[in-house]
This record gives structure tokens, sequence and C-alpha cells, in this order.
């Protein structure tokens, strides 16, 4: 005999459909943005669990990390191009929250970051925040946080003078476009912890690297870095 919650959700979906952020199924869990064969699809790096893993390894020498991972392969033209389009032009934050509890859980179940203290959003600049509506770090430090049970310190350092898009640039480029750009606010808050600095995508790191180095100057900070995905070289 079918419930009363099963005839509700079937009157909501009518009134509001709910389709799969990916594919636009309505094959889907009602408390999930994607549906089955898109999140078995997600061409996952299993980076977590992988120490000197190529994210990790281009840090190397630049920036002193205990751990670093992205989530996902990031390609052009892919369902991962997609879902980032939703989750950084079309204000989709469920989306977010949902890939980082993906993020989360992978963590979790890797033991290389067991000791993660606190969660740390890379920031944008306050017109863009402001422009999109939020950061979508942040929504992704949420999603961990709902599966890590960790704090999200979105406070501690902010990027207070604008800088031109990264996206055409090459590594040299880019690191000169973003040198000095960061200022933290608050290194007592951060003091003897070990911080997971998050963004959505690393390219050649040189942003993660120069708000990486703005963290470290607090005392006895211990640093690793976790994306959601790694756009090809």
């Amino acid at each position: 005999m079918i419930g009363f919650k099963e005839i509700k959700e079937s009157l909501l979906h009518v009134v509001f459909p709910h389709v799969c952020d990916g594919c636009g199924s309505d094959l889907l869990n009602i408390e999930s943005t994607l549906c089955i064969r898109c999140l078995s699809s997600l061409p996952e790096t299993n980076f977590e669990i992988h120490p000197n893993n190529p994210v990790e390894k281009d840090f190397w020498g630049r920036l002193p990390i205990i751990n670093a991972s992205a989530h996902l392969f990031f390609t052009k033209e892919s369902l991962v191009q997609h879902l980032m389009h939703q989750l950084k032009y079309r204000g989709n934050k469920d989306l977010g929250l949902q890939l980082g509890r993906l993020m989360g859980n992978a963590l979790k179940n890797a033991a290389r970051f067991n000791e993660i203290e606190a969660l740390v959003p890379l920031p944008l600049f306050p017109s863009k925040e402001k422009k999109r509506g939020y950061n979508q770090a942040t929504i992704l430090c949420e999603g961990i946080a709902e599966i890590l049970s960790l704090p999200v310190l979105n406070k501690i350092i902010a990027r207070p003078q604008h800088t031109e898009t990264q996206t055409k640039k090459g590594r040299i480029e880019r690191w000169k476009n973003i040198e000095g750009k960061f200022q933290l606010i608050d290194p007592q808050a951060i003091q003897n912890k070990h911080l997971l600095l998050v963004d959505d995508v690393v390219t050649t790191g040189a942003t993660l690297e120069a708000c990486g180095n703005e963290l470290l100057i607090a005392e006895k900070v211990k640093l690793s870095v976790a994306t959601l995905c790694v756009a090809n070289r």
C-alpha cells in the first residue's frame, strides 16, 4: 500500500520536477542531485589513498604540505565540466554540498587525512563572491564538514585584491598574477592546527600555493590540500 510520504513526494515531483543535475533523468533519490548512473560514472582519481600522487608532486619544492588530493579528473566537454559550470555559474549550491560530501567520504576513508583539524576554503575576491552569491569552495567545505565533523574557517584569510582570470595563463603568469594577493586575518585562530585548504579545481596550483604560503605564516601550522577535481595539464 502506498504511504502518505510516497504520495507527497509524487505530487511534489509533478509540481517541482526533481531531475538529475548531470543527465536530466528523473530516476534518482529525492535527497540526491545526481542519479546512480551519473554518480557511478564520475571519474574518481583515488588520489586520497595514494601518497606521492600527481597533485601532491606538483607542490613539491613550492609549498610545504603534508598531503594533497583531487577527487575527480576534469576534462573538457565532460560530465565533470557540466557539474562545475552548475556549481560556479548556475547557483547550484545543493549540487556543491553533495560533491563536498563525496569528497568528505573519500577523505574519511583515507588514513592520510585523519589528522585534519579544520577546513579552510580558498577565498574569492569579494566582488566576485557577491556577484555569484557564495564561494563555491565554502560550499564544498560545508559538504565535507557534514562527513568529517570539522569546523569550516572561512573568516581567517581574505583575498582583498582583485586579480585577472587565471584561465588562459601559464604557470609563471599565474604565479605573478596571484602573488601577494591573500591576507591572513586571524593567525591566532589557526596556530598549532593541521588545516585542509579546499578549492574546486587545481590546474597549475599557483593560487593554492599563494594562499597556502600565507596560511603558513601562522605559528606551527600544518597544511594539506584537497580539491574537487584536477584539470588536465
